[in-house]
Parts: structure tokens; C-alpha cells; sequence
């Protein structure tokens, strides 16, 4: 069950990692207006979905690691720390509704262009 747990946690975190190769190389040959037109929706899905992925991986830990991840020093100090800054990080990023909501809009409008 744990390696199980291993593999879920890297298969999220790489398929993240992907993403956020795909979206880099794109900004990097993309000029500013192809970027501000195509990339927005991107951005915002990555970023919701990373936080996902991290607050998925902070709870999966905790488990794995089981009271140790509650006290503050010793074998579990690093997911403890993790599990409680997971918030943290997530709210500056921006609402993960409102990034998602973002991102679907985005989609939607370069479909009905892909269309025309």
C-alpha cells in the first residue's frame, strides 16, 4: 500500500512537472501577444492544479508517516512543516475556483475561434 502511494504521489508530480515543461517551452517561443492570447487559460489550470497536487501529496505523507507527522522534529518535521504551509502556498496563487473558472473560459474561447 505504500509503494502504492509512492507511485500515485510521483505519477501527479511528473505529470505536473510535464505540464509546466509544456507551458515553459511555449512561453519561450511564443512573442507576448501570442502568449497573453494562448497562455492565460494554461497558466491558470497549472497553477490549480499544482496546489492539488501538493495538498494531495502533504495528506498522503502524513499518512504514510502516520503520528510522526504531527510533531515538529524527528523523522516527520519535513511533511509536518509541509502540511501546514500546504495553505499557505496555495491562497496567494489565487481561488483554485476562480483559476479553474478561468481556465475553462479561456478553452471555451478558443474553441469557438478554432471553429470560425
Amino acid at each position: 500500500m505504500i509503494r502504492w502511494k509512492l507511485a500515485e504521489m510521483a505519477r501527479q508530480i511528473e505529470s505536473t512537472h510535464a505540464m509546466l515543461e509544456t507551458l515553459t517551452y511555449q512561453m519561450c517561443t511564443m512573442d507576448k501577444a501570442e502568449q497573453n492570447a494562448q497562455l492565460a487559460g494554461d497558466c491558470a489550470l497549472i497553477k490549480a492544479h499544482a496546489t492539488k497536487v501538493f495538498e494531495y501529496c502533504a495528506r498522503e505523507a502524513a499518512q504514510i508517516f502516520g503520528g510522526n507527522s504531527y510533531i515538529r522534529g524527528g523523522q516527520g518535521e519535513r511533511v509536518e512543516r509541509l502540511s501546514r504551509e500546504v495553505r499557505a502556498y496555495a491562497v496567494p496563487g489565487g481561488s483554485e475556483e476562480i483559476l479553474l473558472d478561468l481556465g475553462i473560459r479561456q478553452a471555451m474561447k478558443q474553441a469557438a475561434k478554432a471553429k470560425l
